[in-house]
């Protein structure tokens, strides 16, 4: 062990010393020649002006535009293909990627051979696809502009980044807007998604057979839909915002032995969160207001612990069809429902009593919402009367025995508007 870090040391004092940086110029094959000719460890400084792309790297060495030199692939395939591990690309602002490839032209490729890349303090723009972590292990994409084409539909446009089975992926601190999705991770595992900021897109986060990740203190703001996590294993959503995102701010479809914790979503069009088909997830500590359904949970999920959560002001609470009764309480601890005239008699923190959020005329309204006309009539009045008074004559349903008094007030993940370079 002790001859092999020897000769490891040996190796990066041999590439470090022949190591060089060099200024390349505008001038037409500048760039592409400086790249063929550089060694293991060189930093190619990018002198300020538009250069030419498409480029692709097969060595380890470093792209650095100064944040004030462009690279512009002329509208064919990617901008920057890297096929090499150790390369570092930072500074640059990148664009004039196609709109083919198979739908994954993009402004950065970073694919299976280029391990450990690093793509830093970017502005990547107008492409199809902004970077596209194609098999390239342990990558970071931090702190880049990400902005996606405006010229297609939406569902035509490429993701901000895009995740191919690429174990310990990080995607932190960046800004991404006007894409399809965000992020969209699929066929892989071990990735990190930290601190990004989301707008204008379909999905903010969208998962897909992807396990053991992390999604937590990012940004979504006026999506269609903030954090799918679909056919998914031991994800992590934690400390994330959904701001006025249109659908969902959090669905979980297929989802499986995962933590939704000290999440944030508020004023959504829809719903704060869907729960389809999903099981043995942890639900806690979450922040649900002003949607029209804090949690919509259906086809049969199980043994889910949803318990320490605020429901505030959303017009239905929860939107549950089941027939047998579900307690979402846990250890002697509820959730916090605002619309629940509770008490505490103890002084525990505990509301006396239980909490049901919906009865039998809510499941007929979900299905036949002309009988909303019926409101008001002495009828409807004198069951949901009967059934408050005699639970026993509920169908069964979602209860809560051991409802709380003060909501939870998970922090709001923060953006500081920087410049990207």
């Amino acid at each position: 062990m002790v001859w092999r870090a020897l000769i490891l040391l040996i190796a990066c004092l041999a590439v470090a010393a022949h190591a060089e940086t060099r200024v390349v110029p505008t001038e037409p094959g500048a760039l592409a020649e400086a790249i063929r000719t550089a060694e293991a460890g060189d930093v190619l400084r990018l002198a300020y002006g538009i250069h030419s792309g498409s480029i692709v790297i097969e060595t380890a060495l470093t792209l650095d535009g100064g944040g004030a030199a462009t690279l512009d692939g002329g509208g064919e395939g990617s901008v920057i293909t890297v096929n090499a591990a150790g390369v570092t690309i930072k500074g640059l602002t990148i664009i004039g990627s196609g709109s083919g490839g198979e739908g994954l032209d993009a402004g950065v490729t970073l694919t299976k051979q280029a391990k450990n890349a690093v793509v830093r303090g970017n502005r990547i723009l107008g492409n199809l696809v902004g970077v596209d972590i194609h098999g390239a292990k342990n990558a970071l994409v931090e702190g880049n502009l990400i902005e996606g084409r405006r010229d297609h539909r939406m569902n035509d446009r490429g993701n901000g980044v895009y995740v191919w089975n690429a174990p310990g992926a990080r995607v932190v601190g960046n800004d991404i807007r006007w894409g399809r999705d965000g992020i969209f991770v699929n066929a892989s595992k071990r990735n990190d998604f930290i601190g990004n900021r989301f707008r204008d897109l379909r999905f903010a986060v969208h998962y897909m057979y992807a396990h053991h990740s992390t999604v937590a203190d990012n940004i979504s703001i006026g999506n269609h839909l903030g954090y799918a996590v679909m056919y998914s294993q031991k994800v992590t959503v934690t400390g994330n915002l959904s701001r006025g995102d249109r659908d969902h701010g959090i669905m979980l479809n297929y989802t499986n032995r995962s933590t939704i914790a000290g999440n944030r979503v508020e004023d959504g069009g829809e719903k704060c969160v869907f729960i389809y088909n999903a099981h043995r997830n942890r639900i806690e500590g979450n922040r649900l207001e002003r949607c029209q359904f804090g949690i919509h949970f259906t086809a049969g999920s199980e043994r889910n612990e949803i318990t320490g959560n605020a429901f505030l002001g959303n017009r239905t609470q929860v939107k549950y069809a089941g027939t047998r009764w579900v307690d979402w309480s846990a250890e002697g601890r509820g959730n916090h429902w605002s619309d629940f005239a509770a008490y505490d008699l103890n002084g525990d923190g505990i509301a006396e009593g239980t909490y049901r959020p919906n009865d039998s005329v809510d499941r007929i309204l979900w299905t036949q919402p002309a009988a909303r006309l019926l409101l008001g009539s002495p009828a409807v009045q004198l069951v949901r009367w009967s059934q408050s008074e005699f639970p026993a004559l509920l169908p069964g349903g979602v209860v809560d025995s051991h409802p709380l008094m003060h909501a939870v007030d998970p922090a709001r993940p923060e953006w500081e508007e920087t410049d990207v370079n």
